[in-house]
């Protein structure tokens, strides 16, 4: 009986180990999809990025270029966490050239999109494609 609980709890551990659950796995579990994540918001985001100003400043696909950092991983330079949320509202309220915290970056990120002033759902739609570029 002995040997049999013993084995039990080795399999456990085992397969904690192997899925990476538990502490100490080092496996960083990957974020939960937000709900405003959805096929066809990140299919319009893509298309207003990349056809828009965003890809300017951003680089085509978020992968950076002169005025503004790449957002195709989650080294960003002005966000703390890279969530939905704050993603969305750092395009809502874009970022003043005094707040860029990269000095050789010479332009402003604009309120809403800048010149496109981005309704509500044009938002959250970039905020969607931009969470997956960086959440892969």
């Amino acid at each position: 009986m002995r040997i049999l609980a013993t084995l039990s709890v080795l399999l456990l551990a085992a397969a904690c180990r192997s899925s990476g659950a538990g502490t100490g796995s080092g496996v960083a579990a990957k974020p939960a999809m937000p709900t405003e994540v959805t096929p066809a918001r990140v299919a319009l985001g893509d298309s207003l990025f990349n056809n828009g100003g965003c890809m300017r400043c951003h680089g085509a696909k978020g992968v950076g270029a002169q005025n503004g950092p790449a957002l195709n991983d989650n080294a960003w330079d002005q966000l703390a966490t890279g969530s939905y949320e704050e993603i969305r509202a750092l395009i809502v309220s874009g970022v003043p050239k005094e707040k860029i915290k990269v000095t050789t970056r010479p332009n402003a990120m604009g309120a809403r999109g800048g010149r496109m002033n981005l309704n509500d759902e044009q938002i959250s739609a970039v905020a969607a494609y931009v969470w997956t570029l960086s959440h892969k």
